[in-house]
């Protein structure tokens, strides 16, 4: 059989691009950074990395939101590093009309301030031009959270809920360890065994940039840990019987990172969830943080004591919990004052 000839595919040829219209730039297709500027980008991630100790979810959002803006500057034939207050202020407007978070534009905005600041220091520009532009700000809606009832339905769910006894420990000291500390996901699943051990009332955490705070600990959660470290240290105990390598996270898992994933772990909670008899898609981790901070305000917490714990840098973060404040006291003006009555 005498093979067929293949069809000869015919390109056409490269012609220059046609000057960048303004008025059409929006609807232009997406331009990938030049190497010039992916190269300044990653120069800022290491420094970002090396002299402010930013953590590795933070590197992760400035890179995203600096290809983003170097795309969109490409488009308009702009270097990062010429890019002026306008042209920024323009990416922000374009930001809004593709219908981004406000929490998002601020945080964009946020990256191209560090990014412009970290270029004047090094002497690739002469000004920073994101000094002084207002941002969207963040919004300062109370996230959903969650009744008392509520979460000790979903703490005796935890220890209903896994494929046997190892996992439902486990999914009990998540649980109450998350609720008593009010830790971020990403700080509960990669704590150290070390961080454990000798029955603690406190532990210590390294949180956001490196940074080390200590939390205490309630009598339930302590009783839930240490029942969880007691089958860890038995699993430990079989390993080194049989000369494998020894976990050094308290939630131990297959992965790279060898620890209980974050992804893994909301997806455990709505599975806890849904022993509870609780809407699934109400509870998350951030939720039951969420549900620390209100329920210690509303008895009788101080704003200071809350920032500390829950490991945010300022207490404007913290103040999307005063309408709880401003609640107790009015009840406490309505209950105690004399005119009230």
């Amino acid at each position: 059989m005498t093979p067929r000839p293949r069809p000869t595919l015919t390109r056409p040829a490269p012609t220059d691009p046609a000057p960048t219209d303004p008025a059409r730039a929006d609807t232009a297709p997406a331009a990938d950074p030049p190497p010039a500027d992916l190269h300044l980008i990653a120069r800022f991630l290491e420094a970002a990395a090396a002299e402010a100790g930013a953590a590795r979810n933070t590197l992760l959002a400035y890179g995203r939101d600096l290809r983003d803006f170097a795309g969109w500057c490409a488009r308009r034939g702009l270097a990062l590093t010429r890019a002026d207050r306008a042209a920024i202020e323009s990416y922000l407007i374009d930001c809004d009309a593709q219908g981004l978070a406000r929490a998002t534009r601020a945080r964009r905005l946020s990256s191209i301030r560090q990014f412009c600041r970290f270029a004047h220091d090094e002497g690739l520009r002469t000004d920073n031009p994101a000094l002084r532009i207002a941002g969207p700000g963040k919004s300062r809606r109370l996230p959903g959270t969650l009744t008392h009832a509520e979460v000790e339905r979903l703490l005796a769910a935890a220890g209903r809920t896994g494929r046997g006894r190892t996992e439902r420990l486990r999914n009990t000291c998540l649980l109450e360890l998350l609720y008593a500390t009010g830790l971020r996901v990403s700080e509960l699943v990669s704590l150290p065994v070390a961080a454990a051990r000798g029955d603690p009332r406190m532990i210590l955490v390294r949180g956001k940039g490196g940074k080390e705070r200590m939390v205490p600990l309630s009598d339930p959660a302590r009783a839930a840990l240490n029942a969880w470290l007691a089958h860890w240290d038995a699993e430990a105990s079989a390993l080194r019987a049989r000369r494998l390598p020894v976990p050094k996270h308290l939630f131990p898992a297959r992965g790279k990172a060898g620890h209980l994933s974050r992804v893994r772990f909301f997806t455990l909670l709505r599975e806890i969830a849904v022993t509870a008899g609780l809407e699934p898609s109400r509870i998350s981790p951030h939720v039951l943080r969420h549900a620390f901070a209100t329920h210690l305000l509303a008895g009788g917490a101080d704003l200071r004591s809350i920032q500390t714990l829950l490991g945010h840098a300022d207490v404007s973060s913290t103040e999307i919990y005063t309408h709880v404040l401003e609640e107790r006291l009015q009840r406490l003006v309505l209950d105690h004052h004399p005119l009230a009555k």
